[in-house]
This record gives structure tokens, C-alpha cells and sequence, in this order.
């Protein structure tokens, strides 16, 4: 009962308009208080530092960096400009280049939020002049984005692997094959709409000759080299998730340099966005870790485990129970909250029904991804919202059809469990 009042208190201070990180530090001191008193906050301190002392942590600033750097030289703008080339022929047209676009930024941002306003600033303009389905662009757009917390590096499985001590290489390699195979399942649907409503998208025309070709595949040049860089070192066992994000952000600086524009003042805008965008989400994590060390001091997380185990679940019958806990708390909580809230609590529970920690991280990142674009808190909507200028209402009918998709892609998860973990099973791991 007292977790319960607990978790209604934090869904309150969120619906009152608190930030998330308040949210959730307010509802683990009271927790703490009711159940141990004032002298329960003693260990506060050093959760503090238990919370920011960590070298996987490290990696979260450095691939925020290397996305901002990639953004503010102008070569996202170019990746997508070579890619619509390349991809706009296919039934769909330029919403087509929205999904590969969205598959291909996420490979460098690791946020959702990242991608949706990266590809959406750059391709609203172009759809709006071309007479695309409004529909149909914004919901391209805003569920392409949440592409970015699959397709590794994603800041999500970061913290996922940081609460459960889940190897974050493991992780990353796991989400390369859902997240390819999400963005063919999306792309497949907007071919199939597009090839039997021709109105969502007219036709556009294929690179007129050699030369065009080779251009566009030139400009996509400086991804393969990045993420050949970066994602390449981690599988062959070269480096660690956070070596590699240092190597990334310097691979960035020399790739803007010699393809992009970044100059001095471009890089010191990337540094203080960083810098913004980084000190919310590990104010998040470090309020995590206060809920997260509430719980434990309470012991509610083997009361939790030993009710849910009591109740005789069959796993299908357990995953189906996630599955209605997720798309609950992905139409009220925000992605990040949804972690550091059901992580400790659930963790346990993994483990007693011989769960693999690693294909749950990509199962939950689906989750996250689905409350990404669910209605009344799904960011991704307010993102492509702002950026188009348009209705909300049409954001969210856009998305529908991608809910759907990802429902499918988290059944074959659950049948398929070799689609995520497959290629972890033959990486090489720098220990």
C-alpha cells in the first residue's frame, strides 16, 4: 500500500506539471521518511555519488555530443539529401526517405527526441511543398524517431544496462536487427498505403544519370564512416561502449571538418547543448538511484518479486501483463521515467523466470518506444508538432498504423526471441 501511494504521489506531481527528476526524488524521500524515518536519508550521500561515479555513465555526454556536432556542421541535412535520392523512387517518395532517414540519424543521436526534430526540420518543408499527406508525413516522422532508442547507440539502453549490470555492447548489438527490421516493416506499410492511395504521396523521379548517383552515395559517405567507426570497434571486441563514443565524437570533429561546416562557433553550440540535454537526463538517473535505493532500503523489491511469483504466471501470461503495464504507463510517464521507475522493481522478477536480461532491455525499449508516440504525454507528437505547425490530432491518427507495427514487431520478439539476441550470441566482448 505504501508503494502504491508512493507511485499515485509521483504520477500526481507529474499530472501538477513537475518535472520528472522532482517527480520521482519527492516520491522516494517521502517513501524513505515513511518507512525508516529521518535517518533513513543518511545514505543519500552516498547514493549521490554512487549515482555520477560510473565510467558507463560517461558514455551518455559523449554520444550527445557526437549527434550535436553532426547537426549543427549541417551533414545530417546532407546524409538526408543523399539519401532521398537514393530512396524517394520507392512508392511512398519522400516519406520513405523519412523512415530511412530516421534509421540512419538514430544510428548517430541515440535519442528519439534527437531524431524526430532532426529529420523533421529538415523534410516538413519539403513534404508541405510537395503536397504529401499531412497525416501520413507526421506520423512518419514521429514514429521514425523513436528509431533513435533502438538502433544502437540509444541513451535508453544505456540506463537499462547501468541499473541491471547488463553488458551495454551486449545491448546495442541486440537492437540492430528489430531495428532494421522495424524500419522495413515501416517502410512495407508506406509503400502498401502509398501504392494504393496514390493521393498520400505523389511520384518522384530517380536520379537522371550516373553522376546523380554517385553524388548521393557520396553523401552518405561520413555516416558509413562513423558508424563503421563506432559500432564496427564495439562488435569486434575493440573497444568499450564508452571507448567508442570518444572515438566517435573525434570521428565527428573530423568528418564535419572535411564534410560539413563546423567551425569554432558551431562547435561551442554543440558543447553547450550537450551540456543542457545531458544534465536533464542524468538528473533523471540520479533520482533514479534515490527511488531506486528507497526500494531496496524497504525491501519491496523481494515482496514485489515473491507477489508476482506467487501468482503463478506463465511467462506469456507475464508478458502480456508487461504489455498492459507499458502502454498504461506510456500514455502518462515520460520514456526515461518509465525506466527508472519499473527497472528496479521488475529486474528481480526477470531473473526468477529465467528472463535473459538482454532480450527484455530491447522488449522494453519497443515499450518505450510505443509510449514515445501515445497520446496525452507521447514527446515525439509535441516534437513534430511544434515543427509542422499543425493540428496534434493529426499527429497522433498519423501514428496509429505504426502503434500497430510495433505491436507486431513485440509478438515476434516474444515468439523470435533469436531476433535480438542472435547477434550478441557471436560479438566479441571487451571485458
Amino acid at each position: 500500500m505504501l508503494l502504491l501511494f508512493v507511485f499515485i504521489l509521483f504520477l500526481a506531481l507529474l499530472a501538477a506539471g513537475m518535472r520528472v527528476p522532482f517527480s520521482i526524488s519527492i516520491a522516494g524521500v517521502v517513501y524513505l521518511i515513511a518507512h525508516g524515518g529521518i535517518d533513513a536519508l543518511k545514505g543519500l550521500g552516498l547514493v549521490s555519488w554512487g549515482a555520477t561515479n560510473s565510467f558507463t555513465l560517461t558514455s551518455i555526454p559523449l554520444f550527445i555530443l557526437m549527434a550535436e556536432i553532426m547537426q549543427r556542421s549541417g551533414l545530417s541535412v546532407r546524409i538526408y539529401n543523399g539519401l532521398s535520392k537514393l530512396v524517394r523512387v520507392l512508392p511512398g517518395g519522400l516519406l520513405q526517405t523519412n523512415i530511412a532517414g530516421c534509421a540512419l540519424f538514430a544510428a548517430i543521436s541515440g535519442s528519439s527526441v534527437a531524431t524526430a526534430a532532426a529529420i523533421g526540420t529538415a523534410a516538413l518543408p519539403q513534404l508541405a511543398k510537395r503536397n504529401y499527406s499531412p497525416r501520413l508525413s507526421a506520423g512518419t516522422l514521429a514514429a521514425g524517431g523513436t528509431l533513435g532508442i533502438l538502433i544502437p547507440p540509444s541513451i535508453a539502453m544505456i540506463l537499462y544496462g547501468t541499473f541491471t549490470e547488463t553488458s551495454i555492447a551486449k545491448l546495442f548489438m541486440a537492437g540492430i536487427v528489430p531495428g532494421l527490421l522495424l524500419t522495413a516493416m515501416f517502410m512495407l506499410y508506406v509503400g502498401i498505403k502509398a501504392w494504393l492511395d496514390p493521393s498520400v504521396a505523389p511520384r518522384e523521379p530517380a536520379p537522371a544519370n550516373a553522376a546523380e548517383y554517385k553524388a548521393a552515395l557520396i553523401d552518405l559517405v561520413p555516416f558509413v564512416l562513423l558508424i563503421g567507426g563506432t559500432i564496427g570497434a564495439i562488435f569486434f571486441g575493440l573497444v568499450t561502449p564508452t571507448e567508442a563514443a570518444a572515438v566517435g565524437c573525434v570521428l565527428a570533429i573530423v568528418i564535419s571538418r572535411i564534410w560539413g561546416d563546423l567551425s569554432f562557433g558551431a562547435f561551442r553550440e554543440a558543447l553547450k547543448s550537450t551540456v543542457l540535454i545531458n544534465g536533464n537526463i542524468l538528473f533523471i538517473v540520479f533520482s533514479a538511484f534515490i527511488f531506486s535505493y528507497a526500494i531496496s532500503l524497504g525491501g519491496m523489491g523481494e515482496k514485489f518479486t515473491a507477489y508476482l511469483v506467487g501468482l503463478n504466471l506463465s511467462r506469456l501470461e507475464f508478458f502480456f501483463a508487461l504489455f498492459v503495464l507499458y502502454t498504461v504507463l506510456g500514455c502518462l510517464v515520460e520514456s526515461l521515467g518509465m525506466i527508472v521507475i519499473t527497472v528496479p522493481l521488475l529486474y528481480p522478477v526477470l531473473l526468477k523466470y529465467g528472463i535473459d536480461p538482454v532480450w527484455f532491455g530491447i522488449v522494453l525499449v519497443v515499450f518505450i518506444e510505443l509510449g514515445q508516440i501515445s497520446p496525452p504525454l507521447g514527446i515525439n507528437l509535441f516534437v513534430i508538432q511544434s515543427i509542422w505547425d499543425g493540428k496534434l490530432s493529426d499527429v497522433v491518427m498519423g501514428t496509429i498504423p505504426f502503434h500497430l507495427i510495433m505491436f507486431l514487431l513485440l509478438f515476434m520478439l516474444v515468439f523470435w526471441p533469436e531476433l535480438a539476441l542472435w547477434l550478441p550470441q557471436h560479438m566479441t566482448v571487451k571485458l
